[in-house]
């Protein structure tokens, strides 16, 4: 690594670094003004997810999902293609797992598992892959249709949770509840800390080793950066509007079968809880690096559990608490999308 690409890295860092700071003392600032009790709510806001088991086991679980939606993200804008549309892939991956699953009571725990993951990821990467095909066949806008399948998917699945899959011996919206075989081995009692979170981990290790040292990945990154002079190389551009966006759904499908597997065992209307959003931030705060996604999600779930912990032990109310995030959130992703477009800025000039 040249002078230049480690102070181009050092800048980034502590630009982050800076901006993550000036975040969190503007929700200190937020909290002296708005909470009768500062110093309780500072305490269990920044302190509180590792004050027990249960609450830091918790946060490293809601970053297995994000950690799955964020390297979604990252393949699909490493590539220059947009997919908005991970939400409706995550629930459609957590129906599609959970029918397999309910549809298969006395299958061996593995093959049916694996029937279900397999179908999820299938799932995703086909409704993803539709904004693709799209784009290479017609010219339509990713960001747009993407979206708007994910609306109609998301309408779809509320239908089936509400009405035909809905579990009448339950009071809540939900379908019934999957077979134990089928329930990822929890590692971190009494949270819900499961398996999957080396899996994911393998994930993000697997998909960098991808995009940095395979020709598909070469090619993937050499379309995202110039895809004119991608197809002078005699690079096949179309192709790669279809598979990056194929390969975004399918993550998106695998962190909602990952939900119903390891946290919730059945699908809940709602269930992924804004996951296929949440993951575009964790995305962008780790500038499309697969690796950084880990720590990104980290970030996310840590301050998710920050404000539940600020909620349950001081007078922290849920808007500040949202309010406290959206703060953070917004300078660290603005930060980080004004890096990603100075640099497209550079390669284009």
């Amino acid at each position: 690594m040249d002078r230049k690409r480690i102070a181009n890295l050092l800048s980034s860092t502590t630009g982050l670094a800076l901006t993550v700071g000036i975040s969190f003392l503007i929700v200190v600032l937020l909290i002296l003004v708005l909470s009768d009790e500062p110093g309780r709510a500072i305490y269990y806001f920044f302190i509180g997810p590792f004050t027990k088991a249960y609450y830091f086991g918790n946060l490293l679980n809601q970053a297995i999902a994000l950690m799955f939606t964020g390297l979604g993200i990252a393949v699909a804008f490493k590539s220059s293609t947009f997919n908005l549309g991970g939400e409706g892939q995550a629930y459609s991956g957590a129906i599609v797992a959970t029918v397999i699953l309910l549809a298969l009571p006395n299958m061996n725990g593995f093959i049916g598992g694996a029937a279900a993951i397999i179908a999820a990821v299938g799932m995703g990467a086909f409704l993803a892959g539709l904004s693709g095909f799209f784009r290479m066949r017609w010219g339509t806008d990713q960001l747009i249709s993407s979206f708007l399948v994910s609306a109609a998917v998301i309408l779809i699945i509320n239908y089936l949770v509400t009405g035909p899959l809905d579990d009448p011996v339950n009071s809540m919206l939900t379908t019934a509840r999957i077979g134990r075989q089928y329930q990822f081995l929890r590692i971190f009692k009494p949270s819900k800390l499961d398996i999957s979170i080396f899996f994911a981990v393998a994930a993000a290790i697997g998909t960098y080793f991808f995009m940095q040292r395979t020709h598909w990945g070469y090619e993937m990154r050499m379309c995202g950066i110039n895809r004119e002079f991608s197809r002078y190389a005699g690079i096949n551009v179309g192709k790669y509007l279809l598979v990056p966006m194929a390969i975004s759904g399918g993550f998106h499908g695998l962190a909602g079968a990952v939900t119903i597997m390891g946290t919730h065992y059945r699908c809940l209307k709602g269930v992924t809880m804004g996951i296929g959003w949440n993951g575009i931030a964790v995305a962008l705060i780790a500038k499309n690096n697969p690796i950084a996604v880990v720590p990104a999600a980290l970030f996310f779930a840590y301050l998710e559990a920050g404000a539940k912990a600020a909620m349950l032990h001081s007078d922290v109310t849920f808007e500040l608490a949202k309010i406290a995030q959206a703060v953070i959130f917004f300078l660290v992703t603005a930060q980080a999308l004004y890096g990603l477009f100075r640099s497209r800025k550079k390669v284009g000039s």
